[in-house]
């Protein structure tokens, strides 16, 4: 490489790093806690009984007992016998019912165990404001933009990276005593997290990309209008058993309430048959009709290309496709881009005083 193409590459580079550096440092630490979002979320206390489980039916009636005037709109059905049902509803009683309110029932009472907002309220859910904040920097369509821009940027500093600094790659990762310099760390650890961070530079740009269609600087107006939901037209755990007999290998996860007598209730989950590398939870959709029989699916394999692949990359950048070892590997490696993020800037501030002390000297 000339030494002039080299110059372009590394002020791209340069440019590239300090322009993303805050956001880079800001990504890396909220998705790095993310990963664990799990384990994380604080949710009720749930003390067992030797009760059996709630049938959905049972706990929907409650919900409209607790809230008659409420719209309910979905369920996430319990991961294990200590957690909790989780049920959304749009009630007047929480941001005039225009926000979605979380309230969690007994797995095997119904009881009434809590209530929470979502992102607006971070005193009680501080993982899905930590969400929002990660998806959007809590600057709404602004922040979609600039997290896609700057996903991009960094896309382009990790590519000229690699390219300027690729006759390093193999001393560094032979931990060859040449490479291992304390003013080395910010090559080190690029080096190192390279295909990590190339994964997640990727696959962030990917789910991004809608920012840069028209569709997306269309604007929408959209106005909540609360319609209390009525008794359910059918059984739901009949209907559910229907399912299970028809695909035994399929679990339910989620399952999002019609809203009106023609409408179609969706419940999501997926088969044991999927790849690990297909989302647990919403990898497959079967639709239920106002009679509570089997619509339609919308089974991985049924799905276009494309739309598998936005599944896959999702699965990807989030690490939800392995146990703790993954997660693990996830959070270490996120957090070399803050390591980046702070050597990079050093090293600017150091070239920059250089580049001064060498101007006044003249």
């Amino acid at each position: 490489m000339t030494v002039n193409k080299r110059g372009i590459l590394f002020t791209i580079h340069h440019l590239a790093g300090l322009f993303t550096g805050l956001f880079i440092l800001l990504m890396s630490l909220s998705g790095s806690v993310l990963i664990f979002r799990h384990e994380l979320d604080q949710k009720p206390v749930v003390v067992q009984t030797s009760s059996p489980a709630i049938p959905v039916d049972s706990a929907y009636r409650l919900i409209r007992q607790y809230y008659p005037h409420a719209q309910i709109s979905s369920c996430n059905l319990p991961d294990g016998p200590a957690d909790p049902l989780s049920f959304f509803i749009y009630d007047a009683s929480w941001q005039n019912g225009e926000k979605a309110l979380e309230v969690f029932l007994h797995p095997q009472t119904g009881k009434r165990l809590g209530s929470r907002g979502g992102s607006d309220d971070p005193g009680n859910n501080f993982m899905s404001w930590l969400s929002k904040f990660h998806n959007s920097l809590l600057l709404d369509k602004t922040g979609e933009w600039l997290l896609g821009f700057f996903a991009m940027l960094f896309l382009v500093s990790l590519v000229t990276g690699l390219f300027l600094f690729r006759k390093s790659l193999l001393p560094v990762l032979l931990f060859r005593r040449s490479a291992w310099r304390t003013n080395n760390l910010h090559q080190l650890v690029g080096v190192y997290a390279l295909l990590f961070n190339l994964l997640i530079a990727v696959t962030g740009f990917w789910m991004q990309r809608y920012v840069f269609k028209k569709e997306f600087y269309q604007s929408y107006d959209f106005n909540m209008t609360i319609k209390p939901s009525p008794a359910y037209p059918y059984r739901f755990d009949s209907a559910y058993a229907a399912v299970k007999s028809r695909y035994p290998d399929f679990t339910a996860y989620v399952i999002y309430f019609a809203q009106g007598t023609k409408g179609k209730t969706a419940v999501y989950g997926s088969r044991s048959s999927n790849a690990y590398i297909h989302s647990k939870k919403f990898a497959d959709v079967i639709f239920l009709d106002s009679s509570g029989a089997v619509s339609k699916t919308r089974f991985i394999n049924e799905i276009s290309a494309g739309d598998r692949y936005d599944i896959i990359n999702s699965q990807l950048h989030m690490g939800r496709y392995g146990g703790y070892g993954i997660k693990i590997l996830y959070c270490l490696f996120g957090l070399s881009g803050s390591v980046l993020s702070i050597t990079g800037f050093r090293l600017w501030r150091k070239r920059k005083r250089r580049s001064a002390v060498l101007t006044s000297s003249r």
